[in-house]
Formats: C-alpha cells, structure tokens, sequence
C-alpha cells in the first residue's frame, strides 16, 4: 500500500494558529474493508470555518480530534475499490481530510463528479461547491434582494463575497464592496463589477466611524441587504447605514476567528430600522444544491459570473497557504494541490 502523507491537528491553537500546532505525518494506507474505497486526494479546499473546526468547543461540526487529520473538502480519485457505485480512475467530492489518501465509504459524504461538464474539475470547490452554494442560498434565500436595493457586502474579494456581489448585479441590485488594499478594490469594480469599493485598510483598525462615513458616500441612499464576512468594525459601520426593514445576512466574522469576541455595537439599529439578521449556513441547503449548480452554471456560461482560484502546491505548504485567508493575500478561492 502506498504511503501517506497526513497533515494532523497536534493542539489547539490559542487565538493566531503556529505551525507547531499542526504536524505533518507519514503513514501507511490501511487495507480496504467491504464498501469501502481508497481516494487519491487531488485538491483540498481550504476555508475559514476550518478554524472553528479547531477549537475544542467545535461550532456547527464537532471539533477535529487532536492527533488526527484536518478536516477539508477534497477532490481526488479512486484509487482502489471494494465498494458498489465507485471504480478505480473515477472523480469524487467530499468532506475528507488534509492527506495523500483519504477511505471513503459507499453512502457516506463522498460522491462522484463529472469533471468533464466543467473548465477546471477544483470548480467544484468554488463556483460549483460550498462556495458558490453559500452565495447563491445565502444571497437570495437569506437577504431576499430585490431590483433596485443597495447590497454591501464585506470580504468582498474573497471566493463568496465575489460571487454575492455579482450576484447583486445580476438581480438588478447596486453592489457596495469592502475588501482590503486599492488592487482589490480595483478588481472589484473592474472584474465584478461592483458599483463602489471602499478600501477598509485606508483606515485603522477599530475606526468604525470612518467606515460609517465611507458606506454612506458609497451608498448614499442607504444600505438594504449586507451579506456579512468579516465582523467588528465594518459589520458595526455597516448597521449605520441601514435603510428600513433592512436585511442582514451573516455568513461569517473573520475579523473575530483569531481574537477575543469584539461583538457588534450597533444592533439596535434592527430595532431603529426594524431590520433582521440571519446566520446561514450552505449545510441547510445541501439537497438544493443541483438547482444551486445549475443557476450559478446559467450565469457562467452566459458570461455573467467570474470565479478566481487560488492554488498553492503541496502538503507541506498548507500552513502558509491557510494563513493566507487571514493575511488577505489569496486572490480567490484558496485551493490546496496537493497530488502532484
């Protein structure tokens, strides 16, 4: 059996992870049981929540035991199989792990894809995977944007926020984008399409009012829908800005996975503003997701969607690749290669 490599959960990181919270491993591959199949790991997805998978406390999904491999998306192919449905060369998704091989099991999360019907098969890691599913449900299920409303969204050249703000424009909406740095803020209007930018690293940290007066010159009549990433500060300017029975839509706080819980300050702007807010989460909406792939195809093919990826190289470069999500210095969705 070949051998493999495993990038394993050693402690729990306290605040920023270190690199001596990880270890990488090599071990064997374990003999295959009936209904069982062996996945050669291409590509790993690697996302923010992994950090909550970290912590003790877990959130949504139990925490990633210690000694063990992080938990990731991955594609890959089969290798080996003792299981009905899967062949060896075959292409599957599924929630596995940070590893050369990962077992999958024969109505378990894993499932077989068509790598084919798209340009790059690690499209179903973004547009086609958790990624464009939480936009295209988190937008229009949770915001419920209609024509002519202002949308702002934070983190908004991330892989999600991107597609949120494209999807704005698609629905007729005015797109405001937050994202750190004037190249980023120039993609957005150029490449997304975003009606208006605002460069968050222009001001200091917790300079909340700032912030507040920059989305009003952006929005100048006020925001109905944020689509939330990034917390703190911004999520606290943005509900400055509210316009009636606004919507907020909270798919993740970035600015807090690290650090102490700042909290928003602002909440009673819902009350002023009888707006709500919701968190999502794409796991909700898993049996939705062909009617999900096949509207954010439509959009694709027809021109109206652009996905970035970014792709680092190797097992052994995860660390560097993950932080990135943090530093802001991937440009698109961070995608680990990690067969080479």
């Amino acid at each position: 059996m070949p051998t493999n490599r495993q990038y394993l959960l050693q402690r729990r990181p306290d605040g920023e992870p270190v690199p001596d919270d990880f270890e990488l491993v090599e071990t064997s591959t374990p003999e295959l049981e009936k209904g069982q199949f062996l996945i050669r790991n291409h590509y790993a997805s690697l996302d923010p929540a992994m950090r909550g998978w970290m912590d003790a406390g877990g959130n949504y999904m139990p925490p990633v035991p210690l000694g063990t491999s992080m938990r990731a998306s991955t594609i890959g192919v089969v290798e080996e199989s003792r299981a009905e449905g899967f062949e060896p060369g075959q292409w599957v998704m599924g929630l596995n792990a940070l590893e050369d091989y990962s077992l999958g099991v024969a109505g378990g999360f894993t499932q077989p894809i068509d790598h084919t019907l798209v340009p790059s098969v690690t499209n179903y890691l973004s547009i086609f995977g958790a990624v464009g599913m939480t936009a295209y449900f988190g937008f229009l299920e949770v915001c419920e944007p209609k024509e002519g409303e202002t949308v702002l969204v934070s983190g908004a050249a991330g892989a999600v926020g991107s597609l949120v703000g494209q999807l704005a424009k698609i629905h007729g909406c005015r797109a405001v984008g937050i994202a750190g740095g004037s190249e980023k803020c120039a993609r957005l209007m150029e490449k997304y399409g975003f009606d208006a930018a605002i460069d968050y690293k222009a001001f200091a940290r917790d300079d909340e009012a700032g912030l507040t007066e920059a989305i009003a010159k952006a929005a100048p009549d006020g925001v109905d829908v944020i689509f939330e990433n990034v917390g703190g500060a911004i999520l606290d300017a943005g509900l400055m800005n509210l316009n009636l029975f606004a919507r907020v839509g909270l798919c993740g706080l970035i600015s807090e996975y690290n650090t102490a819980p700042r909290g928003a300050r602002n909440i009673w702007q819902l009350i002023v503003k009888r707006g709500q807010i919701r968190g999502l989460l794409v796991a909700d909406y898993v049996e939705r997701f062909p009617e999900g792939a096949s509207k954010m195809g439509e959009w694709a093919a027809a021109g109206k969607l652009t996905i970035d990826e970014h792709i680092d190289e190797g097992l052994e470069n995860t660390f560097d690749a993950f932080m990135r999500l943090f530093a802001g210095s991937n440009q698109g969705k961070m995608i680990l290669k990690i067969a080479t």
